[in-house]
């Protein structure tokens, strides 16, 4: 049978069917004399097994291990697909419950009524392009509603359209901390990420508070962005934070950049030079470490700096002291 037939009888794009035979899922079995593709018997069964398999959810590479693999144990695959069902249901229950709240006390009107429906059906698109063509073309006259942009924000994975999700709820001036909250307090680690970096961008105590949680998360993502964002913000609690950023190498640059503004308030550089210092004199630090801290160092006030990068220029380490004085004799032209 040769393919437009098959593609009538069963169904089947000519153009997927083809697309099966690229990947290796479906090849006919036979060619006319004019080289066209003839499918056997069996070949037609065997596109009807992958359309079944797809009817499940598999996906294309799924499919070809389940139909090539005679070894593969197919129900931690269907365990996962119902997992992954009953939280799709789940979600689209919840949706429903606010969609029918809404309709009960219609509180921004029926042009709100109908933006919510809108967005649901973009945001819930499974195209990336879509999701991020809703957030960024909102109607002008209808609020966006900031829980119903908070909790696509944590379940959203691609950074292109998360981004358009921050800069619309942060546009949006509501209060979306209490639906992030949740987030970062998930057991899903990208979920906490997501969250954090979040409410980062929102202003506030209520914000602050969550973000000061966020420093003992065991993730270096989440602290961290925790702490740079508590950092910019003048907090204090994120300089131990900060510090162990700068020895580790984890976005030290960024870190020893937010020490340094902190350090601008007299108090608050006392405490930074101390922690410096101190980890400077751990008996742990190893060469490429005390290099970061004394970088971090010649962010601090002048006044301050010098004399701590005066006394490690005559440091053992010959690069570490090498870098103290290079960098006092920078700071002390700049005076």
């Amino acid at each position: 049978m040769l393919i437009g037939e098959v593609a009538r009888r069963s169904g089947v794009s000519s153009r997927m069917l083809r697309h099966y035979d690229s990947l290796g899922l479906v090849r006919p079995t036979g060619r006319t004399f004019g080289g066209y593709r003839e499918y056997s018997e069996e070949d037609i069964r065997r596109i009807f097994h992958v359309e079944s398999l797809r009817s499940l959810g598999l996906s294309l590479r799924q499919i070809g291990r389940a139909l090539e693999d005679p070894a593969f144990e197919p129900s931690d695959l269907v365990g996962d697909l119902i997992q992954r069902t009953e939280e799709r249901l789940k979600r689209e229950q919840e949706l429903l419950e606010r969609l029918r709240a809404v309709d009960a006390s219609a509180p921004f009107g029926w042009e709100g009524v109908l933006r919510i429906v809108e967005l649901l059906h973009g945001l819930n698109s499974p195209h990336a392009a879509r999701r991020q063509q809703t957030v960024l073309a909102p109607a002008e006259d209808v609020p966006m509603p900031t829980e119903l942009l908070a909790e696509a924000i944590l379940a959203e994975a691609d950074p292109n359209v998360a981004g358009a999700l921050r800069w619309a709820l942060e546009r949006a001036g509501g209060d979306g901390v209490a639906s992030l909250a949740a987030g970062a307090r998930s057991e899903d680690v990208d979920v906490r990420r997501r969250a954090v970096l979040a409410i980062a961008g929102i202003p506030g105590e209520e914000a602050a508070a969550v973000l000061a949680q966020a420093l003992h998360d065991p993730d270096p993502a989440v602290h961290g962005r925790a702490a740079l964002a508590l950092g910019s913000r003048g907090e204090t609690a994120a300089v131990p934070a900060l510090v162990r950023m700068v020895a580790e190498g984890t976005t030290d640059v960024e870190a020893a950049e937010v020490l340094g503004a902190l350090a601008g308030d007299a108090v608050r550089a006392d405490r930074i030079l101390s922690e410096l210092t101190g980890a400077l004199a751990a008996p742990a630090a190893d060469s490429a470490t005390r290099i970061r801290l004394v970088q971090a160092l010649a962010e601090m006030p002048p006044d301050l700096a010098r004399d701590a990068l005066r006394c490690l220029s005559e440091d053992a380490d010959r690069a570490v002291a090498r870098l103290a004085s290079a960098l006092a004799g920078v700071l002390g032209r700049r005076a």
